[in-house]
């Protein structure tokens, strides 16, 4: 798959949708929301990602105008509609909203829900409901009403209506959570293809970094109100910028060792540690599935490379097939662990002995913040 990166959409077009500096929200003393900025293009999908409680529906709803930032400005299509001081109305910024409940009038047909907020005269209103619900694969629906309707049936009215006035900026707030597995990828990937042909910037709260990978073009990852670091999904995976945002988003080991001459011994060989002095102590972080397994004969492994480094060996503590995986635990020589992932069925018994390595270019140095 080819990612679609932000610069991508800059050689289309050099204004973004929907852009924010320095958007900060403070109740009391406490900065909820600190100092965020985003760029997002026309067409352009990008995930608000983070655990509860990070700040990113209050981002949200900062940047639809319900609520008011402490400091910072919102710009849609280069024109700002809030800057602490000024602030448009919600229906003033051409922003279409979705949240996890549908909210769907239960007494209003299909038709009905969907037309509400158009502002056509009736015969413009019907036919752009018309439009709406064959784009949503719902033409015949018209008469139904909610309670009447499955539950991705009820998020694509709720798209259908958001998309009626032909907002610019879409904001998402964990709208597909509450369907089930099966149908939230099949429901989720219709919509953000009817977004796109829209051409609408999308921003989508998420706390789930599966679902971010899978439909981001960008990802912001969000911690304790502000934005640690924001980059296409493979660039964020790969290359994160600590080790709490490598185990956002999966299982990662951790070794730690000190720095002496730029250097940093583990069970692996050395490590090159360029700009810590000597004494720290840093973390290797590593993710199970870039550990490589062989099998243990006597005293002789495989031969260290440049690659790969020297091996070292480990002792099986517990092996599990999870469905897609087999996880390894394994106990290496110096009481340390370090857990490896296959992809198949692979459940060596407790004690058995192997040689794993791990590729360098898989590993991240970064200073342990506990000491």
């Amino acid at each position: 798959m080819i990612e679609t990166t932000a610069d991508d959409y800059n050689r289309v077009s050099l204004k973004p949708r929907l852009e924010t500096q320095d958007l900060t929200r403070i109740y009391g003393d406490r900065a909820v929301v600190s100092g965020v900025d985003l760029r997002i293009m026309p067409g352009q999908v990008t995930c608000l990602l983070g655990p509860s409680g990070c700040g990113k529906s209050t981002t949200l709803r900062l940047i639809a105008g319900v609520e008011r930032q402490t400091t910072g400005t919102v710009c849609i299509e280069g024109q700002m509609v809030s800057n602490g001081t000024m602030h448009a109305p919600p229906e003033q910024r051409g922003i279409g909203l979705m949240f996890q409940d549908f909210a769907l009038f239960p007494h209003m047909n299909v038709a009905d829900n969907v037309a509400f907020g158009l502002h056509g005269s009736a015969a413009e209103n019907r036919l752009r409901v018309a439009e709406l619900l064959e784009r949503v694969n719902l033409k015949g629906f018209e008469k139904t009403y909610p309670h009447e309707l499955s539950g991705g049936e009820q998020q694509r009215v709720a798209l259908a209506r958001a998309l009626g006035p032909r907002p610019r900026v879409m904001l998402m707030d964990e709208p597909f959570s509450g369907l089930d597995n099966r149908l939230r990828d099949a429901v989720r990937e219709a919509t953000l293809d009817v977004l796109k042909e829209e051409n609408t910037a999308v921003l989508l709260v998420t706390h789930d970094p599966d679902e971010a990978m899978r439909v981001a073009d960008e990802i912001a990852l969000m911690r304790q109100g502000r934005v640690v670091q924001s980059a296409p999904p493979y660039t964020i995976y790969t290359n994160p910028v600590d080790r709490e945002t490598a185990s956002f988003f999966s299982d990662i080991n951790v070794l730690h060792a000190d720095v002496h001459g730029a250097l940093c011994t583990t069970p692996f060989g050395e490590f090159l540690a360029p700009g810590y002095a000597d004494g720290t102590c840093v973390e290797i972080v590593f993710r199970p599935q870039h550990v490589h397994l062989d099998f243990y004969r006597e005293d002789q492994g495989p031969f260290p490379s440049p690659s790969v480094g020297m091996p070292a060996r480990g002792c099986v503590k517990r092996a599990r097939f999870t469905g897609r995986e087999s996880l390894i635990v394994f106990t290496m020589d110096d009481g340390s662990e370090v857990t490896a992932s296959i992809p198949q069925v692979f459940l060596p018994k407790p004690g058995m002995a192997f040689w794993l390595s791990v590729r360098r270019d898989r590993c991240h140095v970064f200073q342990d913040p506990r000491r």
